[in-house]
């Protein structure tokens, strides 16, 4: 017997975890938590032990979002995609919009019971302004940016109320993102290879941020010797970004047909962990670095199962 939610969309229908699954993009979430700690690490952990609440309500507000993304795209998916959950009928629209509002409700409450109302601040906004997106922005020129801003609003989450020690790491991930989003576009008909070279450029530039020590070079080389292993893994996770997210996109500047952006798109979603990873280390926290890392092989396998785009 399969398993079923008990989220009715009329007489006698409910959404499998498969279908939700897809729905959200399960997978996705893998390349989140790495938001949170990056901000908080750049931040000195303000949360405490609580901090490891704000990567699960960030997954929570990343869930809704792609619920609200499918909603709001069920006409074109028809066309377009109509083996996606709604469109096939598998899930029902007021079905995805009741998720979106109980994930979103969720994540509210976690980064209220991580932070109180300095995590408010941020996650209020947040989540607005993913609501914006999906339902308002996504098919404007503003798109990416408001993505872009969504995901810096993220990091910011972490902080604590600190915001202005998690703005440099909140940038790097906007920045990428903006590149991403930009790209991902062109995941159905293709794109131009303007918008693959825009992109590469975007992770370029997301990689030097992300290698620039928390206290400047001339740090690195005085004691204590940690300075050098905190540049050093924030160096390699950031090599292992910009090889992988790089060179998918430069193949989407090369050949900017639909199926190359989808794959330089999956690439640049999963992507985001190595980054995380290095903005994390260059602030010292190489454990927390290597626990974020830890998840981008579970990111891949997953992605096997339930596409991340």
């Amino acid at each position: 017997m399969a398993l079923s939610m008990q989220l009715r969309g009329g007489p006698g229908q409910s959404m499998r975890w498969r279908d939700v699954a897809e729905l959200v993009r399960a997978p996705a979430a893998f390349t989140v938590p790495g938001d949170g700690l990056a901000g908080a690490a750049a931040a000195g952990f303000p949360y405490g032990l609580r901090t490891g609440l704000i990567p699960l309500s960030s997954a929570c507000l990343y869930w809704a979002g792609m619920a609200l993304n499918d909603y709001a795209d069920r006409d074109l998916d028809r066309v377009e995609r109509p083996e996606r959950p709604i469109p096939s009928g598998r899930v029902r629209p007021r079905q995805a919009i009741a998720l979106a509002t109980g994930l979103s409700a969720a994540g509210l409450g976690l980064a209220a019971a991580a932070g109180g109302r300095p995590a408010l601040r941020v996650a209020v906004p947040l989540t607005a302004t993913v609501w914006t997106y999906d339902l308002v922005a996504k098919s404007t020129a503003t798109g990416p940016l408001v993505m872009a801003a969504a995901r810096g609003l993220d990091v910011l989450l972490g902080a604590g109320g600190r915001l202005r020690s998690a703005a440099w790491p909140a940038f790097t991930v906007a920045v990428h993102t903006a590149g991403v989003t930009g790209l991902s576009r062109g995941e159905v008909h293709g794109t131009s290879a303007a918008a693959g070279r825009l992109a590469t450029v975007a992770t370029a530039a997301a990689t030097v941020a992300a290698t620039v020590p928390r206290d400047g070079w001339a740090a690195t080389f005085r004691p204590p010797a940690r300075n050098l292993a905190t540049v050093g893994a924030a160096a390699a996770s950031a090599g292992v970004y910009a090889a992988s997210v790089g060179r998918a996109q430069w193949a989407a500047a090369c050949s900017p047909d639909a199926a190359t952006v989808r794959r330089a798109t999956g690439t640049g979603i999963r992507g985001l962990i190595p980054l995380q990873a290095a903005l994390t280390a260059r602030t010292g926290a190489l454990a927390v670095a290597a626990g974020v890392l830890a998840a981008a092989p579970l990111a891949k396998l997953a992605s096997k199962v339930v596409s991340p785009t």
